[in-house]
């Protein structure tokens, strides 16, 4: 800018003296032939450029086409079309890809950035502009490049100018009709074979998707400027990958329908992504430690090209391949984010065929524990790392399929993967069954209703778990005599008596009151609301008890911290959930307010569903489960326990509805876990001193020995935070006037 600055000066100061003007076309003139005449005249070709005044003459050349730019304003001047008759550009790109003198590509591909950087008219539409420009493009990602700087700085120029002018992108892609009916024409082929693929895989015949995958791809250019900026995106030069991803960036959030169609069906933008996706995730070693990955952080692509990148990269052995794996999963997800819909589909889909499809699921279905243990992990992290609605979309139809209907007992092969899935939360191996249940907390972490839907509440839109007659919620909350004859109903269980009677609970133990409530409010469905809530609270008999004996861990502290959302995360055993999270992103999918009427009478054998079934199961195992698997299979259900849907919310948190036969709900198994609890610890010398021992090492109070019945303590343990817990969540979710 110096010299343009000196010349401006210059310019200006002969024409205030009123002396001859200069005549900016010669100038610009006798600088081309200077460097002509150099390739006639020298005779040292090995000498560099930069020893010679080619580079000088070149910006003396784009100053005076700035400076005439700006004293011309709508009219081109007499430089610019110069160089455009003669077509200088074109005998630039040629000059560069001879690498005559060395290191001219790199004046070259200076020029033409700071042409298209500095020059404010339009030129990509210019056909002595962009066919240098396309060639130059084809110059740029070679093999051992010795110019991947000088290419990154051209490629963001040229994108930042195709991003301000999204029409010339036909220009960039050279595209012509003749190649759009082509296109058009493969892409209905391509349906058809999708349509004859489709009929095949469900006769049950074998089909590859990477095979899938490259017969798409095989029409579409594999040169141009997607595949360079893709390779430039792998250089081991921080900045240039990050100003190629940038460029990257900037051209697939081009929001015209015909661009975004342009590079979706004109480019290999979406095959590429997910290949380069793909080659990362399988760099990635089995033999990682799963912890290891539930310890990575939440990471954003650009910070593998910050300063401390490279030491969060080896944080533990293999750390380096993860950690470059999940910031290009960012990357993609971003892209996703920021692309208009065709495209942004188009992508998600390629990642879903080639990465999900093609790696992840054949190693979740492998029978090695070693490997379904990393890639399980690995999942799970993936899904953390997964926020644009599309990506999210393909993720779940993957893992769950796209079933509605309600779920049979004998049906295990409606959607392999979910089958597979929900069956590797009971592995013989405790880790693979945690870290299972990890994959399905992260799925109810995310905001998609269809999540929900699936799992859990396609099996409770009919409330068949209902006796049938049995009234609505709604139609007992004003009538206190339906909630007492409940209650007593409750009381004469004989798995709820009998332990209690075994015990000799006294029921004296204070409960859950809510006096202001009943004075100002119908006191009928306030007594309710505390029975609900008491009810969870008093299911553990006061001698398996040892809560109230610790400060600040009675449930009365948990129902203080209902209102502040806080539950104690930082103790090992108490299970921090999120209920306005969990509200906020159930307010866009139209629940109904309340439950729906039942039938007078159904015949319809109630099935609450694989995922149901599978985490009722292990709450019935909570005593004989390790203590983290039980921490795990309590959070999930807490999770599920904290959306307001009132089905859910009903079969979940409701101790008084009347089960049809052979069903069973939440508080009903806690009720047999119970009863089955006060055989067991009759056998148990001084229980609660062993218990308060357990608690006090589980809280880091107390340093961990080895003690007898250490599986079954520990599960009392977390059995009698759960119930606390369920009691708040019950209580949080009444109307703020309950409270």
């Amino acid at each position: 800018m110096d010299m343009f600055n000196k010349v401006t000066a210059f310019l200006q100061q002969a024409l205030e003296t009123q002396e001859p003007s200069i005549n900016l076309l010669d100038s610009f003139v006798d600088h081309w032939k200077a460097i002509t005449n150099y390739y006639i005249e020298t005779t040292d070709e090995s000498r560099p450029v930069k020893h010679t005044d080619i580079p000088w003459r070149l910006k003396q050349m784009l100053d005076i086409l700035v400076y005439e730019e700006k004293q011309e304003g709508e009219e081109t001047g007499s430089c610019m079309e110069y160089l455009l008759q003669h077509k200088l550009l074109e005998t630039l790109c040629t000059l560069g890809k001879a690498q005559y003198p060395p290191g001219m590509s790199q004046q070259v591909m200076l020029f033409f950035s700071k042409l298209l950087g500095q020059i404010q008219k339009p030129l990509l539409h210019l056909i002595n502009v962009y066919r240098p420009v396309q060639k130059l493009i084809h110059l740029c990602g070679l093999p051992e490049s010795q110019t991947e700087k000088e290419e990154s700085q051209f490629l963001f120029v040229l994108c930042t100018r195709v991003k301000k002018d999204p029409y010339v992108l036909n220009y960039i892609l050279e595209v012509t009709k003749e190649s759009q009916k082509q296109r058009s024409s493969s892409t209905s082929e391509e349906s058809v074979e999708e349509s004859c693929s489709g009929s095949s895989s469900a006769a049950g015949a074998s089909f590859s998707p990477s095979a899938r995958t490259e017969a798409q791809f095989s029409s579409i250019p594999q040169t141009g400027i997607v595949p360079v900026l893709i390779h430039l995106g792998k250089s081991q030069k921080s900045r240039i990958a990050l100003r190629a991803m940038e460029s990257l960036l900037q051209l697939v959030s081009l929001l015209q329908e015909d661009t975004e169609q342009l590079l979706a069906e004109r480019t290999p933008v979406c095959h590429l992504l997910a290949q380069r996706l793909t080659e990362l995730y399988c760099l990635v070693p089995s033999t990682l430690d799963h912890a290891d990955i539930h310890s990575l952080p939440g990471l954003q692509w650009r910070t593998q090209f910050t300063e401390d990148s490279a030491e969060e990269g080896r944080s533990f052995p293999g750390s380096e391949h993860v950690y470059r794996f999940f910031c290009f999963l960012d990357f993609c997800d971003q892209i996703i984010k920021e692309a208009p819909k065709v495209l942004a589909t188009k992508v998600a889909k390629a990642i879903h065929h080639q990465w999900l499809k093609g790696v992840i699921e054949p190693q979740l279905l492998q029978m090695s524990e070693v490997g379904i243990l990393v890639h399980t992990a690995l999942l799970s992290c993936s899904l953390r790392h997964t926020h644009s609605p599309f990506l999210l979309e393909e993720l779940i139809n993957f893992l769950l399929g796209s079933d509605t209907h309600s779920e049979q007992r004998d049906e295990s092969t409606a959607h392999k993967l979910r089958y597979f899935l929900i069956e590797h939360c009971n592995h013989i191996s405790d880790e693979i069954s945690i870290t299972t249940l990890r994959v399905f907390e992260e799925l109810l972490k995310k905001p998609n209703r269809y999540i929900l839907t699936n799992l859990v509440l396609r099996n409770l839109e009919m409330r068949h778990y209902r006796m049938p007659g049995s009234g609505c919620g709604d139609e007992r909350q004003g009538a206190e005599a339906d909630v007492l004859e409940e209650a007593d109903e409750m009381e004469e269980d004989p798995f709820f008596t009998d332990m209690y009677e075994d015990s000799g609970f006294s029921g004296q133990e204070p409960l859950l009151s809510l006096p202001s409530v009943r004075e100002k409010h119908n006191p009928s469905t306030h007594i309710q609301a505390a029975d609900v809530v008491n009810s969870f609270l008093c299911l553990v008999p006061q001698e398996a008890k040892t809560s109230h004996l610790v400060q600040e861990v009675g449930y009365d502290t948990y129902v203080h911290d209902a209102h502040k959302l806080t539950f104690h995360k930082e103790k090992p055993f108490t299970f921090g959930f999120k209920f306005k999270e969990c509200s906020a992103l159930s307010i866009e999918w139209n629940w109904p307010d309340s439950a729906k009427a039942t039938e007078s009478a159904s015949n319809t054998d109630f099935y609450e569903g694989h995922f149901l079934k599978m985490l009722f199961d292990k709450i019935a195992c909570i005593l004989e489960q390790p203590y983290e698997l039980n921490l795990q299979v309590t959070s999930v259900l807490s999770r599920l326990a904290v959306f307001p849907h009132p089905h859910l919310h009903e079969y979940l948190l409701d101790p008084y509805i009347s089960l049809s036969p052979g069903a069973r709900s939440l508080f009903s198994t806690l009720v047999r876990v119970i009863a089955e609890l006060m055989q067991r610890i009759q056998h148990i010398p001084n229980v609660t001193e062993s218990l308060m021992i357990v608690r006090r090492q589980l809280m880091g109070q107390e340093e961990e020995t080895m003690m007898d019945h250490a599986t079954l303590l520990k599960g009392v343990i977390v059995l009698e935070e759960f119930c606390k817990e369920l009691a708040a969540i019950a209580f949080v979710k009444l109307p703020m006037e309950q409270q």
